[in-house]
């Protein structure tokens, strides 16, 4: 097997086992692998070991990663922060967005989906952690953000998204994903059938699985460290 091969089954190893010992089994969460300035070579490697949702950052370098990678049944996620004038070629080439953050962008996107594609899987990114430097709407907003983008056409709403900020204790690390889920449980009891928390990475997985995680984002523990010179 390659590098690759051997690093999604380690991965798919401490996903399992996260979630055996919460009790959950380890088909309710999905791995998504983070190929944000990975070569065309290393996507096909980890779709030959199987792999089959990528997530990416950059709006140019995802489409043109999709236009290249033909005949594979890829399932293309974009999980970094998008500007509205970037809306309409993820509207029309990605299948998920996880990191809606205000509803002009959703409005743009329902409008720019094309109507021979099945609706737009997105999230919703809510800023658990206050940091200034990260994207994401208040947790306080998240309840009417998500009121309005399910009703727009084009687009299905699934769930929340959140990159807390980062730190090495487990029990510091469940704190943000636990407010998280929180927010999650509070709007599908309002009536909006949400199935998606798309949270946790590569240093934080296991905390993330035991507070509800349904996506993780993995692209270190998969590809390696980034250059991103």
């Amino acid at each position: 097997m390659s590098a690759i091969a051997d690093n999604l089954q380690a991965v798919r190893a401490r996903i399992a086992n996260a979630a055996v010992a919460t009790g959950r089994s380890p088909d309710t969460v999905r791995l998504l692998a983070v190929s944000k300035t990975w070569p065309l070579s290393c996507i096909l490697e980890a779709a030959d070991a199987g792999q089959c949702a990528f997530g990416e950052n950059y709006v140019q370098e995802g489409i043109d990663k999709i236009a290249a990678i033909t005949g594979r049944n890829l399932e293309w996620h974009f999980i970094g922060p998008l500007q509205s004038n970037k809306s309409r070629s993820v509207a029309e080439r990605f299948d998920w967005v996880h990191s809606i953050e205000r509803l002009k962008i959703a409005e743009r996107l329902s409008a720019q989906r094309p109507a021979y594609l099945a609706p737009l899987q997105v999230c919703i990114q809510v800023n658990v952690s206050g940091e200034t430097s990260k994207s994401g709407c208040a947790p306080d907003e998240a309840p009417g953000l998500c009121k309005s983008i399910a009703a727009l056409p084009g687009l299905r709403l699934r769930g929340l998204m959140a990159i807390p900020e980062p730190t090495d204790s487990i029990d510091a690390q469940r704190l943000p994903f636990r407010q998280l889920r929180q927010i999650y449980e509070h709007i599908r009891a309002a009536g909006l059938p949400l199935d998606t928390l798309s949270m946790g990475m590569s240093h934080d997985l296991e905390a993330a699985v035991a507070e509800g995680a349904t996506i993780v984002r993995i692209g270190t523990a998969i590809f390696g460290e980034r250059n991103y010179a």
